[in-house]
């Protein structure tokens, strides 16, 4: 009889469009699609709270899908090619199908899995397999503009796959964990009832969230920073976790006219990101800039106190706390508002990126790798290509210029009963909403003097 084949299972949670899946159902041989909860090769990188509530819905989901077509979804817990080379010694499987993934311990797992298997990696994450975009030098782009460009010749990416009808069952299934037993989600307290309320994980929930976007594509650019209007796609934790491919929102969108090539853009950045990591593996830790080694971050208590009124939404700006709170109830914070958050964290508090990089990853339910380091390292200006430092946002004038009023409303409530005029920066405080913790003059100051001090002990050799 033949030997079943694996379906390694990880970012990828979906059947449409999934090479894995389909190069299993086409082998003719028995399929096992494997998830493994791997939380000892990503370390610290550990997925946070809001991904695991995300994960644990979107396999429940992935699991009833596969029953639909005869198939069912195996959990295992532990080091994932242990998991898997138990399974091996189970059933006797010597294949695994599999997406490729980018993050450095999944590069690390995947080496160690072919040591046990013909491992057979294949592409379906990005829009082009990261490493493979290069300038004519043949060198990995570090520069978003002339990547896109490079991958914009590439595109449109294939033609999405259409799901399998069936997957062959093996004789035999697999010992498989239940998915209640792994307590992905909250319990004392159940703090998801904002996620529950704004997302459907899983597959269905993708589509139904692309097929949304589609009818606004065309006015993409016009609407995406106004917070109040939410008109971004809110697709990124559906492409994150793997439940849509990028090619099938590409084909969805790309002829919807207007400024849908903005999006486009936001999509070659997710590759840019991918390609980011694959050349600095150490990225979500390390600044790109000898000079950002140098730069005296504040430490101590009463910078302890700061980022914790940041995370808490306390810091008396309305759009930054807005934002804050947006991400704590919902697992997710507008685009826009992100960079305010960010560049407020490091300029305004001079609170070392990292720290934010960690709340985000630990918050959002789209927290990817790439995005998040990425994302990070170009607000703090210390990336490979980043925002210039001195650029500091100021949140109170982006407030007004974005029309955030109503987006201040529904997520700082102590201020809903204020005026437009007012609202972005009350004179009269509301009982219970703090005053400003740093004037925005001082905290521009500071940052730039900050900078100066870094550069000039960079320069130096100072240590």
């Amino acid at each position: 009889m033949t030997n079943p084949v694996i379906v390694w299972l990880r970012r990828d949670l979906r059947l449409a469009d999934q090479a894995a899946f389909h190069a299993a159902a086409q082998s003719g041989a028995p399929v096992i699609p494997v998830y493994v909860l791997d939380d000892e090769a990503p370390r610290h990188h550990r997925m946070g709270g809001a991904s695991r509530w995300w994960l644990h819905h979107s396999l429940s989901r992935l699991d009833a899908d596969l029953r639909a077509i005869g198939s069912r979804l195996v959990l295992r817990r532990g080091k994932a090619h242990e998991e898997l080379a138990a399974i091996r010694r189970e059933v006797g499987a010597r294949t695994v199908h599999c997406l490729a993934h980018y993050e450095p311990w999944w590069r690390n797992a995947e080496r160690a899995v072919a040591k046990h298997f013909q491992l057979v990696r294949h592409d379906g994450n990005y829009l082009a397999p990261p490493g493979t975009i290069l300038s004519g030098a043949g060198t990995p782009y570090r520069i978003y503009t002339p990547f896109w460009r490079a991958l914009s010749e590439r595109l449109p990416p294939p033609l999405p796959v259409a799901a399998p009808a069936h997957l062959p069952a093996p004789a035999n299934w697999p010992a498989s964990d239940a998915l209640e037993d792994w307590g992905l989600l909250p319990r004392a307290p159940d703090w998801a009832g904002g996620l529950r309320a704004m997302w459907s994980p899983g597959e269905g929930g993708a589509r139904e969230r692309l097929a949304d976007f589609a009818e606004a594509a065309a006015v993409y650019e016009q609407r995406r920073n106004l917070p109040a209007q939410e008109g971004t796609s809110l697709l990124s934790p559906h492409l994150h976790f793997g439940e849509i491919s990028p090619a099938a929102v590409w084909h969805a969108v790309a002829g919807a006219g207007g400024s849908v090539g903005t999006f486009l853009g936001e999509l070659g950045w997710r590759d840019y990101a991918q390609n980011v990591i694959l050349q600095f593996p150490d990225y979500a830790t390390r600044s790109a800039k000898a000079e950002f080694d140098h730069m005296p971050w504040r430490t101590g208590p009463e910078a302890e106190a700061d980022l914790a009124a940041w995370q808490q939404g306390r810091t008396g700006y309305p759009i930054v706390d807005a934002g804050m709170r947006q991400l704590w109830r919902t697992g997710w914070m507008h685009n826009r508002v992100r960079m305010l958050a960010a560049s407020f964290l490091i300029k305004h508090l001079m609170i070392d990126w990292r720290e934010g990089e960690r709340w985000f990853w630990d918050t959002l339910v789209d927290a990817d790798h790439g995005q998040n380091a990425v994302n990070w390292q170009w607000s703090a200006g210390s990336g490979v290509d980043a925002n210039i430092f001195s650029r500091i946002m100021a949140p109170l004038s982006q407030s007004v210029k974005f029309d955030a009023a109503g987006y201040i409303r529904q997520w700082v409530p102590e201020l809903a009963g204020l005026a437009d005029g007012e609202i972005h920066d009350p004179v009269v405080r509301p009982r219970g909403y703090p005053r400003p913790i740093v004037d925005h003059g001082a905290g521009r100051a500071r940052a730039l003097a900050a900078m100066v001090q870094a550069k000039g002990e960079a320069a130096s050799g100072g240590g």
